[in-house]
């Protein structure tokens, strides 16, 4: 982790920070510091202290565990905008999982006490702090249906729509942002049946996939009737 020369004013567009007053946002911005991660950093790990509210600026970070057996579980993914460790604002307790960064990322970081003298100022900040959190929890549900529920296809069509969303592509390309070994574990599969998978929907002309990453979904309504049934 290294420090970072990105403007704390960049935290202006993080959605659950709209509508902050300027002298708000000053002092916000006065509390807020900025990190750098490389790809593979520990950004921290299961059992660490939770004293810190995070926020993606840039970058994709994945949430872990570890099994019994010592395989890696990766419990959901985070995109830019996204927050995390937010359990440290409501309780004090330790983290339920580690934090790795998949690629260089950029992180918006605020101490517990920071943020909530925060929000005991702004209720309409809480308010929307507040939804945030009941989206996470909704998110959590809708995926642990997909992983216990869906098939391996419904599970690839469902993941393949979320990054063309969260990724912000306007026109059905984007580059697949984990690797094909990372996405088999994200939606409990092998990266075998992760390449037949990508096979098939190339054939039914659903996608299009150039290199190993480059993506372009050909067919949103085809890939969405794949993501609801079989």
């Amino acid at each position: 982790m290294i420090s970072s020369p990105h403007d704390p004013s960049s935290i202006r567009q993080v959605p659950i920070f709209h509508g902050l007053n300027e002298q708000e946002m000053n002092l916000l911005q006065k509390v807020t510091q900025i990190r750098d991660y490389r790809k593979g950093e520990v950004i921290f790990r299961e059992g660490d202290p939770s004293d810190t509210l995070y926020i993606i600026g840039e970058g994709i970070i994945k949430i872990t565990k570890v099994a019994e057996d010592g395989k890696e579980q990766i419990v959901r993914l985070l995109f830019p905008d996204d927050f995390f460790g937010q359990s440290v604002m409501l309780q004090s307790e330790n983290h339920y999982a580690n934090a790795v960064a998949i690629n260089d990322t950029v992180i918006y970081t605020i101490q517990k006490q920071d943020f909530v003298n925060t929000l005991e100022r702004n209720h309409k900040m809480a308010l929307r702090f507040m939804r945030a959190l009941n989206e996470r929890i909704y998110q959590a549900d809708e995926w642990m249906s997909l992983l216990s529920l869906m098939e391996v296809e419904q599970r690839l069509a469902s993941v393949l729509l979320l990054f063309n969303d969260r990724v912000r592509s306007k026109d059905g390309r984007f580059k697949l942002p984990i690797t094909k070994k990372i996405l088999a574990s994200l939606i409990g599969t092998t990266p075998e049946t992760i390449s037949r998978k990508f096979v098939k929907f190339i054939s039914e002309n659903l996608i299009e996939v150039n290199g190993q990453r480059d993506i372009h979904i050909l067919d949103f309504e085809g890939l969405k009737k794949k993501a609801k049934t079989l």
